[in-house]
C-alpha cells in the first residue's frame, strides 16, 4: 500500500489531534495492563468502533471533524471515526494512517463517494487495514490480522481502495465534514474522488 517510513505516521495534526489531553488520556487507559502493539491497536480499534456511533447510523443532530470532537460527542461519520482511531493509536505510539475507498451510495452503481478507514503499521504484519465504521446488520468490520476483514467489498469496476495510507485527511473529506453540520446536510454532499487505474490497489 505504501513505502513510506512509519515513523511518518505518529505525528499530531488539524483532524488527527493526538496531542488533545482527553486523547491522551483515552489512548493511555485503552493500553493499560496490555502488551505489544497488536493488543493495544486492537483494543483502540474495537473501543471505536463499538462505542463511538457512526452518524449515519443513528442519525445524528452533529457532524463531528476532529478526533477529540469525535471523542467528546461520541459519534462520527467514517471518515471521523478513523481520525479518533488514528489519533489513539498515534498517542499510544502505533503508527496508523487514513485509508479510503470509492464505493457507490447505493447497493450497487452511481452515485459514489469517498468512504473512510485505517491503516495500522504492526511490528509483525506490516501495514493492516482495518474498518471501524460500526457493525450492523450486513457490516461486519473485524481485527483479526493479518487477515483484512473490511465493512465493504468492492463491487463493480467504479469501485475501489486508494493505494496511498495519508497522514491527514484528504481536503475534500475535512471540508465536507466542516461545511455540512447534520446528517441531513451530510448526505447531499458526501466526499467523492474519482478513482483512477494508476491508484487502486
Amino acid at each position: 500500500m505504501t513505502t513510506s517510513n512509519p515513523a511518518d505516521y505518529l505525528t499530531a495534526n488539524d483532524a488527527v489531534d493526538s496531542d488533545h489531553p482527553a486523547i491522551i488520556a483515552l489512548a493511555k487507559k485503552l493500553s493499560q495492563d496490555l502488551k505489544g502493539d497488536e493488543a493495544i491497536a486492537k483494543r483502540c480499534f474495537e473501543y471505536v468502533r463499538d462505542e463511538i456511533d457512526h452518524s449515519g447510523d443513528v442519525p445524528a443532530a452533529i457532524t463531528t471533524y476532529r478526533a477529540s470532537e469525535v471523542l467528546e460527542q461520541k459519534t462520527g461519520w467514517c471518515y471521523a471515526k478513523s481520525h479518533l482511531l488514528a489519533a489513539l493509536l498515534r498517542a499510544n505510539k502505533i503508527p496508523a494512517g487514513l485509508c479510503y475507498q470509492c464505493l457507490s451510495q447505493g447497493e450497487r452503481g452511481a452515485p459514489y463517494c469517498l468512504h473512510g478507514l485505517n491503516a495500522i503499521y504492526l511490528k509483525d504484519y506490516g501495514w493492516y487495514r482495518v474498518d471501524p465504521r460500526g457493525n450492523k446488520e450486513g457490516v461486519d468490520a473485524q481485527f483479526i490480522p493479518p487477515v483484512e476483514k473490511l465493512a465493504f467489498a468492492i463491487q463493480d469496476e467504479k469501485e475501489g481502495d486508494f493505494e496511498r495510507i495519508y497522514v491527514e485527511s484528504l481536503e475534500e473529506v475535512a471540508n465536507a465534514l466542516q461545511c455540512n453540520a447534520d446528517y441531513k446536510a451530510m448526505v447531499q454532499n458526501f466526499p467523492d474522488r474519482i478513482l483512477f487505474e494508476d491508484e487502486k490497489r
